[in-house]
């Protein structure tokens, strides 16, 4: 397992197939991108997804179903609109995607770490074409016996790491809002379960539901 990391100011340019096309020539034929998002918010799931993309992603143009990958970036630098946008494409064009999520009393158990590679391990276990090399953003999965690498900012050089970001994000902003819907006056639907000041607000005032983790803070301090 190696660290890949990149050079001061490659993050803003756009993900590239680079990565995968050199596993491509080293004979490798399904390259899975992977990566999480939630591990930061105070309440809800922590949600990961596994995305493997066709070997001729790479051939980007106006007259090519590929094109919109062109506007494919890391899912924390697109709109809520541009995300539901690329979403339905990712699934449609992949050979196969798998979304996976760890409940908060799962996160509050094992920790953070652990509940982000059980997700991963399950958006992998989604699958339905089983990957011969992994691409991570960041960590490492030892309990799956697949090649993989971690790369550090990952979902921002990247192709496939990046279309697991925005399905991963995509995946689990529905759900929160659907948990808004469940548990309502903590506004889940804006902020996904992150601490914003009007969420520590509502917890303030409300107390913590069955979907906030009760080993982050401020829930920690509030119970």
């Amino acid at each position: 397992m190696t660290i890949r990391r990149i050079k001061k100011g490659a993050a803003a340019c756009p993900p590239t197939f680079e990565e995968e096309q050199r596993l491509y020539k080293e004979g490798y034929r399904f390259v899975a991108g992977i990566d999480e998002v939630g591990r930061g918010a105070v309440a809800g799931p922590v949600a990961a997804a596994a995305v493997i993309l066709p070997a001729d992603s790479c051939q980007l143009s106006a007259t090519n179903p590929f094109c919109w990958l062109s506007q494919v970036r890391d899912s924390k630098q697109l709109s809520p609109r541009r995300r539901e946008e690329l979403s339905p494409w990712i699934q449609k064009i992949a050979i196969s995607c798998g979304v996976g999520m760890v409940s908060p009393e799962d996160v509050d158990a094992f920790g953070i770490m652990e509940a982000t590679r059980e997700a991963m391990y399950l958006a992998v276990e989604q699958l339905l074409v089983h990957p011969d090399f992994l691409l991570i953003d960041f960590i490492s999965l030892p309990e799956i016996l697949i090649p993989q690498r971690g790369l550090v900012h990952g979902d921002q050089i990247s192709l496939s790491i990046a279309c697991a970001s925005i399905l991963a994000k995509v995946t689990r902003d529905h759900y929160m809002k659907e948990m808004g819907k469940v548990y309502p006056g903590y506004g889940m639907a804006s902020h996904k379960g992150y601490a914003t000041t009007e969420h520590c607000l509502s917890l303030r005032q409300l107390g913590p539901c069955p979907i906030h983790r009760r080993s982050f803070e401020p829930v920690k301090g509030i119970i």
